[in-house]
């Protein structure tokens, strides 16, 4: 069933709305734009998007063709898996824009973004289009609403986990820190989370908080998907994953420090 169909969404997708939505012309109340992703059992998962010109009236919209197929032609030659799979923006006009989309993909994904943040949150909404009327005679096409969910790869979360730094910093602007430092934060701040993980389990069995159904599924999923590795065979494997991670640190301080040297002999040179 189509409206079984999950819309899954990576956050650098909502950059680029934002992105293109703050650069438009001052006249246009809108943009639109292309989706780009794979298709999987049951899902979408759209992975890049970029916008497309258009003009627009009271009565009729005009979306650039052109410029759409030329740019999803560019993106295929950077990332030949991304293919077209919907467009940004569901209105009255949406229909004329569907026709084309249609065409280009199947049973597209439309998506609506609230760039204004009303509510406080970036609102989004995700439609597939279905025929409805009579056969044979005039038909229409309804949108109905589908699931959608916010997913990103462990760099994307590396990525915003930094930019979220920005909030607390007066000049909003943050630095990357080193390979060693985030494993620290990382180890620490999972060390922090199975403090209170344990907390909470150690308080439900003295019965100082009730128990939740949905809270114990969730830690038996938990623990259940965490494989069962002998301590010695761990502590090895850790060990030498920190040495491949010490050594790839310390070739690139080395190679830096060459560049650097080089860069001051030709200076001295000239």
């Amino acid at each position: 069933m189509a409206s079984n169909l999950v819309c899954r969404i990576h956050p650098v997708v909502f950059f680029s709305i934002i992105d293109s939505y703050e650069r438009r012309n001052e006249d246009a109340k809108r943009v639109i734009g292309t989706l780009l992703g794979t298709y999987e059992k049951g899902a979408v998962e759209v992975t890049n998007c970029f916008a497309v010109p258009h003009n627009e009236s009271e009565d009729e919209v005009a979306v650039d063709i052109d410029y759409a197929r030329n740019m999803s032609d560019l993106h295929k030659k950077v990332n030949s898996s991304e293919v077209i799979v919907g467009c940004v923006e569901v209105s009255v006009h949406s229909v004329l824009i569907h026709e084309y989309y249609s065409r280009e993909a199947k049973n597209p994904i439309h998506l609506t973004v609230d760039t204004v943040m009303r509510g406080g949150k970036m609102g989004m909404k995700a439609y597939i289009s279905t025929t409805i009327g009579v056969p044979g005679k005039t038909t229409g096409t309804m949108f109905t609403p589908i699931q959608t969910d916010v997913i990103s790869y462990q760099p994307e979360q590396t990525g915003l986990e930094v930019l979220q730094q920005g909030k607390y910093n007066p000049k909003r602007s943050v630095t990357v820190k080193s390979d060693l430092v985030q494993v620290e934060t990382a180890c620490t701040r999972l060390r922090t989370m199975l403090h209170t993980v344990l907390e909470y389990v150690d308080n439900v069995l003295a019965g100082k908080n009730p128990a939740d159904n949905a809270a114990g599924r969730f830690l038996l999923d938990l623990v259940t998907s965490v494989p069962q590795i002998d301590p010695d065979e761990f502590e090895k494997m850790l060990n030498s994953n920190m040495k491949d991670l010490l050594m790839v640190v310390y070739l690139a301080n080395l190679t830096r420090t060459q560049l650097i040297l080089n860069e001051k002999l030709n200076s001295l040179q000239n």
